[in-house]
């Protein structure tokens, strides 16, 4: 295996499992959340980072008088693509393959990363050079790869900060939000064999020392690999878009490239393009354009890579295509607008979510992609609040999909378990006895003995089953007298 001093043998630590990818050793949310809350410097460097990326994100958008109906031109769009999946992506196969390409289709992520290693071992090399790409890190091909001796270099800073500290991406936009500079420079003297041991941590001086870190890599490399933010069916056009260069040199300088696209990134016509290129770079990076936007067209002779391979993956989105709720999730343009924007994202961090998809799509996409069961607890990971809403630029009404999540789990549940659950008796014990006024008035006045358990003006806790409640949030005191009470102590008039 080829490796440059200190750089990891097994990258993310990601595994693909029953169709997306999840984290090694992941949690049901709840477990994980509080781990993550009880972190005071993880909720600080969340804190600063999505506060300050949502105030620039407001003042770019406040820019368009038309920021609206840009949001319902991105969402028709894409509307119309996964109403037409098929036929665009015929299309895409056959512009692709008319200007020297080849394509290939994945069902997969086993599937995917099989033929990613064939490809890569064609060509003699052990290394490749990647673009920052959240489909791979789905399908868990840099430990695929590296199982076959084939070293994958990440080249977008932040991911190169996560393969250092051989850690796990935390936001689609900012992998690295859950680090400061002081934790990123600890990391590249650790880590980089060449780095200044006079390395400080001014965000200047951290990217120099990248920089040159990845020089030889880029110069040297036979093969990169990238993923694709927008497939254009008209003509097979390919498109990136990024903010430091790195995608550039790795889609141009390598003799092979391979690029790894989840099926519904393809839309119809280059003046769609037009829509996305303005909605993304203002909802991510919070600017009018991307600094480089990077667009190719099967291949070119004497001009970049003159072997070029699309896969294309399915991995569980038909079948999120067939749910006629969930489907728009596929709409996603990994903006990470909802992540910027969520309380909950803000407290806990992505690496609670357990899933390479984080926040508030994370939590509707990636039981989409797996099988509601297999990430039953995200739908839960909302107060529901509809600020992702209300910042998607593609107008995904995730609020609504996670409440869909959330009864679809328990219909799920109850058919698999037939034994009703502590909730499911709960919830019928409740219905009973607000179906009769004496029987509520008498669960009032019982009610009241719940003030004995009031600690600092709050209950924190409460006995099973009600405690499932309680770990999570304190209840509200009951009032000293029910609304019966003091109607009557009142003078008020009875009906």
């Amino acid at each position: 295996m080829s490796t440059s001093p200190g750089m990891p043998d097994a990258p993310h630590g990601v595994t693909a499992k029953r169709g997306v990818g999840h984290l090694h050793g992941s949690e049901p949310f709840p477990v994980a959340a509080r781990r993550a809350l009880a972190d005071s410097q993880l909720r600080r460097n969340l804190g600063n980072a999505t506060s300050t990326i949502r105030a620039k994100r407001a003042a770019a958008v406040a820019e368009l008088p038309d920021w609206e109906e840009l949001r319902e031109a991105g969402r028709a769009i894409k509307a119309q693509a996964m109403r037409h999946l098929d036929s665009y992506l015929q299309q895409l196969e056959a512009q692709v393959q008319a200007r020297g390409g080849t394509v290939h289709w994945a069902r997969d992520a086993a599937e995917a990363n099989d033929r990613i290693t064939g490809l890569i071992q064609a060509t003699g090399s052990t290394s490749a050079v990647k673009v920052k790409s959240m489909v791979t890190d789905e399908i868990g091909l840099n430990d695929a790869l590296a199982v076959a001796g084939i070293m994958a270099y990440e080249t977008d800073l932040a991911e190169l900060i996560v393969q250092l500290g051989r850690d796990r991406p935390s936001h689609f936009l900012v992998p690295a939000i859950h680090r400061n500079r002081a934790e990123i420079r600890d990391i590249f003297l650790r880590e980089m064999g060449d780095a200044d041991p006079a390395l400080t941590d001014d965000p200047a001086a951290l990217a120099a020392a990248a920089r040159l870190h990845l020089r030889r890599q880029f110069l040297s490399a036979k093969v990169g690999i990238s993923g694709v933010n927008f497939a254009i069916a008209e003509t097979g056009t390919l498109c990136v878009v990024e903010s430091e260069g790195n995608g550039r040199m790795c889609l141009t300088l390598p003799e092979t490239l391979i690029t790894v696209m989840g099926i519904e990134k393809v839309i119809p016509s280059w003046r769609d393009l037009g829509v996305f290129l303005q909605l993304l770079p203002r909802s991510s990076t919070a600017e009018r354009m991307n600094p480089y936007t990077s667009m190719w067209t099967g291949v070119t002779p004497g001009d970049g890579p003159q072997q070029f391979h699309l896969v294309l993956l399915d991995n569980g989105r038909t079948a999120a295509l067939a749910d006629e709720t969930g489907r728009q999730a596929l709409h996603c343009i990994r903006c990470s607008a909802c992540l910027n924007v969520c309380p909950v994202y803000e407290r806990t961090g992505g690496h609670a979510y357990g899933s390479v998809y984080p926040g508030p799509i994370g939590a509707v996409l990636s039981p989409l992609l797996t099988g509601v069961e297999d990430n039953a607890s995200l739908p839960y990971a909302s107060s529901l609040c509809g600020a992702c809403y209300e910042a998607c630029p593609v107008k995904i009404d995730i609020p609504s999909m996670l409440v869909y999540l959330r009864a679809r789990h328990v219909e799920e549940s109850r058919r698999a378990h037939r034994v009703p659950s502590a909730e499911a008796v709960t919830m019928a014990a409740a219905s009973w006895v607000m179906a009769g006024p004496r029987r509520y008035a008498a669960a009032q006045r019982a009610g009241r003995s719940g003030r004995a358990l009031t600690r600092g003006g709050r209950i924190r806790a409460l006995p099973p089953p009600l405690s499932g409640w309680t770990r999570a949030r304190d209840a509200p005191v009951p009032p000293a007298r029910t609304f019966r009470q003091w109607w009557r102590e009142s003078g008020r008039p009875r009906s």
